[in-house]
């Protein structure tokens, strides 16, 4: 179980070591490694939460439900697919998936990058406070829900009601969106929002993507206001 001081890597096995334990280890950093390597998660919950550290953590296999929820300067790699709630609440760090994720993906995130490389359930995005997310593929409905900043960048299509009661974050779509949420419009993608991409685009090891192929997608900015003649509907 312990290797770090002959790799420089220490390799947990979750069929013989308890979650509980993996966890505590990873928070306590009490092996003094810096590089952490997870064998057969098997779909276990909650793997690698709360990291609050400069580590990096490759989890070789599929995650269930909030994988590296509350993450904090951690870089987590997971070579599988993912439940519902990865990277939930990211303050900071990288969370990387090279499958799929289930719905609700980096939920209420404040900071750091979210990058998988397959498709994202539902809800992607919801109530984002500031975090970048970046999907190779697609994303369910009611993506983005809520959203206050940051950004969405979508390689592929995008499900009905995008960026409902949207507030200042960016969406970037590549492929067709199915319907556009409340207060949720198409913008003018300028020179800058194609900088912009490019940047997030690379930073989550995307390439072969023109930047200039996107839609951008923001705020109408109508429903910030209480308006008389629409009492009825509040």
């Amino acid at each position: 179980m312990g290797t770090a001081a002959l790799t420089g890597v220490e390799v947990v096995d979750l069929a013989s070591t308890s979650l509980r334990e993996l966890n505590r280890r990873l928070h306590e950093r009490a092996d003094g490694a810096t590089s952490w390597r997870i064998l057969n998660p098997n779909g276990a919950h909650a793997v690698a939460c709360g990291l609050d550290s400069e580590i990096d953590v490759e989890i070789q296999g599929h995650v269930g439900y909030y994988c590296a929820g509350m993450n904090k300067l951690a870089t987590v790699h997971v070579h599988g697919n993912a439940g519902p709630g990865l990277a939930e609440n990211l303050m900071s760090g990288a969370v990387i998936v090279d499958g799929s994720a289930s719905q609700s993906a980096g939920a209420s995130g404040h900071g750091g990058l979210l990058a998988v490389h397959g498709d994202a359930s539902a809800r992607c995005g919801i109530s984002m406070k500031g975090i970048d997310i970046v999907v190779r593929g697609s994303v369910g409905h009611l993506s983005a829900f809520m959203a206050q900043t940051g950004r969405l960048v979508v390689c592929g299509d995008a499900g009905e009601a995008l960026g409902d009661s949207i507030y200042e974050a960016r969406l970037y779509v590549r492929g067709q969106v199915a319907g556009l949420g409340a207060d949720c419009i198409e913008k003018e993608l300028r020179d800058e929002h194609v900088a912009e991409l490019s940047d997030l685009l690379a930073r989550a090891g995307v390439d072969g993507v023109d930047a200039r192929e996107f839609r951008r997608y923001g705020s109408a900015r109508q429903l910030y206001n209480f308006k008389v003649d629409n009492a009825a509907a509040y």
